[in-house]
């Protein structure tokens, strides 16, 4: 594909004539969100909608919570009870002040708006907190106040249904935010090279995010890969202040232009006053692990890359969660893996497992099980082949991410919707119990793939392999080998147990998402 040049980007119009002139220049998607915000007589943004939602939600659960508590422990429904009951309303209706301006310090209301993608899940851990705090305030203020006979048991039947409401209702509010056009946010990538169209393609496949991809800024750019070729030039970086206004920007991602980084920053500060979301991706970006830290050094920003810390205690800690979720796992799987072993058998003859040699932590070998998803004794040389492949340097990326056989004459009927659920490595649970592996890390690789690692790819296997992990939870099959490889070393060099925490609480919804595609 022929290098884009200057020559071929549009001329813009002016800003005034951006209602009549924009058919041709934006996408359709762009100018429905446009005529929306003009339509409407106060035009939100996702951050106006996302915080009310939020509130709503919090303030809905907290009641909830509270009514259902008073209901299982509320102690009869006599006239003292009820007179009691109604202090006890009354000290919660005072207290919920409190209670939100505890959540936004935990700064529960505003990540929607300054991150690209916000999960219910990470959430977690600060509603954990909120409401932990806020329900032993409660009950000090019923104890200390006299208005009210606290209850002890009440009050953890309380603690325990708000976590459980307030996140569940989070999630819901966010789902129906992203059925609203003001949920969406106009995006400018500046920097049309391998690194913006990398993210390009990213955000292109999450429609979920609400990220509304506008187009790019760069006054030298690149050939556009497979799949961005409907993304459109919108001309040089200097350009960048009258295009927010145009298309009323709410974000703009800072990606390595061909500009000087004295223009780009130049231009980065003329949005100071544009009300926009700036993300810069940082030089050396690809060493920066989930786990990362930023520092500051009298005003200049230090991100900072830590050795990894992998002490025996917290080993053990990581070993007991594998053991016991492993177990429980087995447990409550069993239907499924019973059902799973019969359809295995039945689509065609052979073992129900397929038994592979991959390399766990320090390369041992170990032999790992699956569920059997393709017929007795096929030739996996393409597989082989692929990895060969998509390590060439020279070879540019593509939007199909990792080698999939679900579509391959190989793979039985059941097989294609085990790899697309991934339900074909439950049998990994065993590896888990014999310590071969872990629930959370790096994906277990076969021994011919290192043959194309570079040095530094070999930190994956500083932690064990895990059944699921850093990629499987936020790319999966989207993600190249080469992008799937690099984020197994992120995680290695960046691990902790918060992090695999984190990364367990979102695999039970990447694995929902999947069975409702299969």
């Amino acid at each position: 594909m022929p290098e884009i040049g200057v020559e071929n980007v549009f001329a813009l119009p002016a800003i005034d004539e951006a209602p009549r002139t924009l058919t041709g220049i934006a996408s359709a998607r762009t100018l429905e969100i446009l005529e929306h915000r003009r339509a409407a007589r106060r035009p939100h943004r996702r951050g106006w909608l996302i915080r009310r939602m939020l509130l709503l939600a919090d303030v809905a659960a907290l009641a909830a919570a509270f009514f259902i508590a008073e209901l299982l422990f509320g102690g009869g429904s006599g006239s003292a009870n009820r007179f009691h009951s109604g202090l006890e309303y009354a000290l919660l209706l005072a207290t919920l002040p409190g209670w939100i301006l505890l959540a936004r310090l935990y700064g529960l209301y505003e990540q929607d708006e300054e991150r690209t993608h916000h999960p219910t899940t990470d959430d977690v851990t600060r509603v954990f907190h909120l409401v932990t705090v806020g329900a032993w305030l409660l009950f000090a203020g019923e104890w200390l106040t006299g208005v009210a006979h606290p209850s002890l048991p009440k009050v953890i039947a309380l603690w325990a249904l708000a976590i459980a409401l307030v996140t569940a209702a989070r999630s819901g509010a966010r789902f129906a935010c992203r059925r609203s056009l003001a949920y969406l946010q106009n995006t400018i990538i500046v920097g049309a090279g391998d690194v913006g169209q990398n993210i390009a393609r990213k955000l292109l496949r999450h429609p979920e995010y609400g990220i509304n991809l506008v187009g790019f800024v760069d006054a030298r750019p690149k050939a556009r890969q497979d799949g961005l070729d409907h993304v459109m030039l919108l001309g040089g970086t200097g350009q960048l202040p009258g295009l927010v206004r145009m298309f009323d920007v709410e974000r703009v991602v800072i990606a390595f232009s061909g500009d000087s980084s004295e223009e780009t920053l130049e231009v980065v500060r003329s949005l100071n006053d544009l009300d926009v979301q700036v993300d810069i991706v940082p030089r050396l970006y690809e060493l920066v692990s989930p786990s990362v830290k930023i520092d500051t050094l009298e005003g200049v920003p230090l991100i900072e890359l830590p050795p990894p810390r992998l002490t025996r205690s917290s080993w053990q800690i990581k070993r007991t969660i594998d053991i016991i979720g492993a177990l429980v796992a087995l447990i409550l799987t069993a239907p499924l893996f019973a059902y799973i072993a019969w359809r295995v058998k039945r689509d065609s003859p052979g073992p129900i497992f397929f038994r592979q040699t991959r390399l766990g932590q320090n390369q041992r070998e170990f032999t790992a099980l699956k569920f059997r998803t393709m017929k007795v004794d096929v030739d996996t040389s393409v597989h082989r082949e692929y990895i060969e492949r998509t390590m060439d340097p020279r070879v540019a990326p593509t939007v199909n991410g990792l080698y999939k056989l679900e579509r391959d004459e190989a793979v039985t009927q059941s097989g294609r919707w085990l790899r697309r659920t991934s339900l074909d490595e439950l049998p990994q649970l065993i590896n888990v119990l014999r310590g071969d592996m872990s629930l959370v890390g790096p994906r277990p690789c076969i021994d011919y793939e290192t043959e194309h690692f570079l040095p530094h790819h070999f930190d994956r296997f500083l932690v064990p392999a895990g059944i699921t992990g850093l990629w499987q939870v936020t790319a999966r099959a989207h993600a190249t080998f080469k992008e799937a490889l690099d984020m197994d070393v992120a995680y290695a060099r960046g691990w902790s147990l918060g992090l695999d925490l984190r990364l367990l609480s979102r695999t039970p919804l990447q694995v929902l998402r999947r069975r409702a595609t299969a």
